[in-house]
């Protein structure tokens, strides 16, 4: 049965001990884990991979590189990433590849090119977007609009504005620091897996199967 998913994103801001240790207490409340560390080698995200171990759960942001040499669910590519028609030449044909989207534009493109889902915000105010302002509900409506694939949104979703978020048809919600940065991350997970299961409506499309 479709539902809205939650992604939970990795900071770039924690070793991988710190990193294990709330990846294994929010697990069970996740559907996807992002492993998204710009400074890391492939090597490190290697190795971070068999640590953690959720092949099923994680997708790797960017270093197609490391997804390739593992079993992993995906890779996420953003703008400075390989062209998205080329990481589908390379990946295995189950690797779920998501894209980074700013505007209708460049969701509908992502969509021509063969993405599966796509992630677009921020949607609020971000403490890691502090100059940037945010693209709001409406702009989230719109991509959902135009993209029959799923659509995540992201950037400064708390749990009070869920509903407000999912209402928009998406088909659910990425939290970085929300859930990275908080005192508890399995409490706060659990937190936004009980808003999410408690939106009454199913999302337009979902990346569940």
């Amino acid at each position: 049965m479709a539902r809205a998913i939650l992604k939970v994103i990795t900071d770039g801001k924690k070793g991988l001990v710190n990193v294990k240790e709330i990846v294994t207490d929010i697990a069970q409340e996740t559907d996807f884990i992002h492993i998204r560390e710009k400074k890391r080698t492939a090597k490190e995200i290697i190795e971070w991979i068999s640590e953690l171990d959720l092949p099923e759960k994680l997708i790797i942001n960017d270093r197609v590189d490391a997804a390739l040499v593992s079993k992993v669910a995906g890779v996420h590519l953003s703008w400075h990433s390989l062209p998205l028609e080329k990481v589908k030449s390379l990946v295995p044909s189950h690797y779920l590849i998501g894209v980074s989207v700013h505007s209708v534009e460049e969701a509908v493109k992502a969509e021509k090119d063969g993405a599966h889902y796509v992630i677009f915000g921020h949607i609020y105010d971000s403490p890691s977007k502090p100059d940037t302002a945010p693209r709001g509900i409406r702009s989230l409506a719109k991509i959902v609009d135009v993209v029959s694939i799923p659509v995540i949104a992201i950037g400064g979703i708390t749990v009070e504005k869920v509903h407000e978020v999912l209402s928009t048809g998406c088909s659910g919600i990425a939290v970085m620091s929300g859930i990275m940065s908080a005192k508890n991350p399995k409490e706060e997970a659990q937190r936004f897996r009980e808003a999410l299961l408690s939106f009454s409506s199913l999302p337009k499309v979902s990346l569940l199967k």
